[in-house]
């Protein structure tokens, strides 16, 4: 087969069977649609209700805005060959694709790093909470969580961009680094160690920080006298730990092992459970466990009122 740095890919999506594609494409399109709709609740929720102008808010509402363009990265470009059965695909377009989402992934990532330090000095600290998640120091932390990721980002497409590639079919409704490594014509160890080190550093790092903030939380629970108090501070917590857990289960599912590793029967259902389905239930799980968005939804889209 020839090779080319600048080839034209064909993705064959998530499945040969001619009778499957349209039943996908119903399914993929209602969580699409699903997705921007919880997602631009949340953050229509959060930006009309003062009460939810605190840095714990403002942090879900940067996660929600991510998870909007994460899920457009990847999921028209789905629909479109589920629907046409072509996924043809240029370099050019791959190449963004994969820059986009490696950058709004790593984001996720960082902001719900952001989100455990807030939920930490809420219920560690409450007194000094104004004082240490000041707009400044979210300000750092956000700013952070959008420029590291697009530096590192960079660096892994001026990498790819410099293989040569097989114009051949990638095994995946998206482009991802495990599928463009397997049909370099090139060795790509050095590159994918490399990779897997900047990779792993941004991606495991937030992790220790999030497990000690929930560690402290959870001490300071514990001393909590009244079980009432022990509920509210839980409560407070809950939804962002359960999308801590939903976020990590996938990566790691995903991402534990090497770029250019074969295919394991369950990688796609991987993928789709990490690109598709964890960011539009993020929004259902905020919204349905945390009476205060609950109460701002409401509002917002007038149901107290037709109630009365």
């Amino acid at each position: 087969m020839n090779c080319s740095k600048n080839p034209d890919f064909v993705l064959s999506g998530l499945s040969n069977d001619p009778d499957k594609p349209k039943l996908l494409f119903g399914l993929f399109l209602a969580l699409y649609l699903l997705s921007l709709l919880g997602n631009s609740l949340l953050l229509l929720a959060i930006g009309a209700d003062i009460h939810l102008h605190t840095s714990m808010y403002f942090f879900l509402s940067q996660l929600s805005l991510v998870d909007l363009c994460f899920t457009t990265t990847t999921a028209p470009k789905m629909l479109e060959t589920l629907w046409t059965s072509n996924g043809l695909i240029s370099f050019s377009e791959c190449l963004a694709q994969l820059y986009f989402f490696m950058v709004f992934a790593d984001m996720d990532n960082l902001l719900l790093m952001g989100a455990a330090i807030s939920h930490y000095a809420a219920i560690c600290h409450p007194l000094h909470y104004a004082l240490l998640m000041t707009p400044y120091r979210c300000a750092l932390l956000l700013g952070g969580s959008w420029g590291v990721p697009h530096s590192i980002s960079l660096v892994h497409a001026l990498l790819l961009s410099q293989l040569p590639f097989y114009a051949n079919q990638i095994p995946h409704f998206f482009c991802d680094f495990g599928p463009l490594f397997r049909l370099s014509c090139s060795d790509t160890h050095l590159i994918e160690d490399l990779m897997m080190v900047l990779t792993g550093l941004l991606r495991i790092s937030p992790l220790p920080c999030i497990i000690s903030s929930y560690a402290h939380i959870f001490l300071a629970v514990a001393r909590v006298p009244s079980a009432q108090g022990k509920k509210k501070a839980l409560a407070t917590c809950s939804s962002h730990l359960s999308m801590v857990i939903l976020f990590y289960s996938s990566v790691f599912a995903t991402y534990l092992k090497s770029p250019s590793a074969s295919h394991a029967s369950g990688e796609l259902g991987t993928a789709v459970m990490y690109a598709l389905v964890t960011p539009t239930l993020n929004p259902f799980i905020y919204s349905l466990r945390n009476k205060d968005v609950e109460s701002s939804l409401k509002r917002v889209l007038g149901i107290e009122s037709s109630w009365h």
